[in-house]
């Protein structure tokens, strides 16, 4: 059975997310919660569900990026998903967002590198775009990186452009087969309206539409009033992703998701970029052609390439200068 451990269990993606993977991971498996605050009392909420899902609590040092507890949390895990770090405020940038999170997902890669270099690490924290190249150079710099095993979960996007084309059409939206490609932020993300079977949009309809998934995240912080980021959505698309990741490392083939990934290998012209991917035993199964555009999607495609190279290279340099 799998060890999945969540670091940033405590917060406000993680708590939800640690009570559907409590209530949704295979039976036998163990859930191992890792927070720097408040993580004990969330373990004896959740210890109280009654699902056959081993539980481990370990609260870590703030101070101290390689403490005990912190080890014993990403010990022999098989997959790690990471929600810690601090929620967009209103009017925060991305970049303003970068500063803040990119030394704590340092910490906890190199972590992860010290104790379960094998795992398949699942980044949430904020800008994705950013952090998980982070990742990715402490990885290196550890001689452990594969990037079939490194994840942005971007399909918060996905889910949000299956809820509106859902409700714009009268469907369910679970049944809607969509793709949200390019990355993980307003200027980067890409919806690929054209594409979707079964259902067409006229110019207003693909405009508005386009413009409401990628706006998504800021209307929830402005909705929030300064009290907090997407983080119920959020916590169910990051279930989904691990909860998938998992049934392929059980072996369950044909499971496809978008997500932020090295992409060095293809002639995308990124390094990395949210792409559909068959998830497998050792992550990353195979990169899938990206899906059939129209002109317009194309022209933006092009657009945001160097969005997220810049990205990117934020990312990169932060290693750099801090290790």
């Amino acid at each position: 059975m799998v060890k999945v451990v969540v670091a940033g269990a405590a917060g406000g993606i993680g708590q939800p997310l640690s009570l559907l993977l409590k209530q949704q991971l295979p039976s036998g498996s163990t859930l191992a919660l890792y927070d720097v605050i408040n993580v004990i009392g969330v373990g004896e909420d959740l210890l109280h569900i009654n699902t056959n899902v081993k539980l481990q609590v370990h609260l870590g040092d703030m101070k101290n990026s390689n403490n005990e507890e912190v080890n014993k949390a990403m010990k022999d895990a098989d997959l790690v998903v990471i929600p810690a770090g601090v929620p967009r405020k209103p009017g925060m940038t991305r970049d303003d967002l970068f500063k803040v999170n990119a030394g704590i997902v340092k910490g906890l890669i190199e972590a992860i590198a010290r104790n379960s270099p094998k795992a398949v690490i699942a980044l949430i924290t904020n800008p994705v775009n950013s952090t998980v190249p982070v990742a990715a150079e402490v990885l290196k710099k550890a001689g452990v990186y594969d990037p079939k095993r490194l994840f942005g979960v971007s399909t918060l996007d996905v889910v949000r452009a299956q809820t509106f084309i859902g409700q714009l059409k009268s469907s369910d939206p679970s049944k809607i087969d969509v793709h949200v490609v390019g990355g993980h932020s307003p200027e980067t993300m890409l919806p690929i309206l054209s594409a979707v079977p079964g259902v067409t949009f006229n110019a207003e309809e693909t405009s508005s539409l386009s413009t409401r998934i990628k706006e998504a995240g800021t209307a929830v912080v402005n909705a929030k009033d300064g009290n907090g980021s997407a983080t119920l959505s959020m916590a169910y698309a990051g279930a989904r992703f691990a909860l998938n990741v998992v049934r392929a490392l059980s072996g369950e083939t044909g499971i496809v998701e978008d997500t932020y990934v090295d992409t060095s290998s293809t002639d995308l012209g990124s390094e990395y970029l949210a792409v559909p991917v068959e998830l497998g035993k050792n992550g990353v199964e195979k990169i899938l052609p990206l899906p059939t555009m129209n002109d317009s999607e194309k022209a933006q495609l092009k657009e945001l390439l160097p969005v997220v190279q810049k990205n990117i290279e934020t990312g990169v340099s932060f290693v750099k200068s801090n290790l």
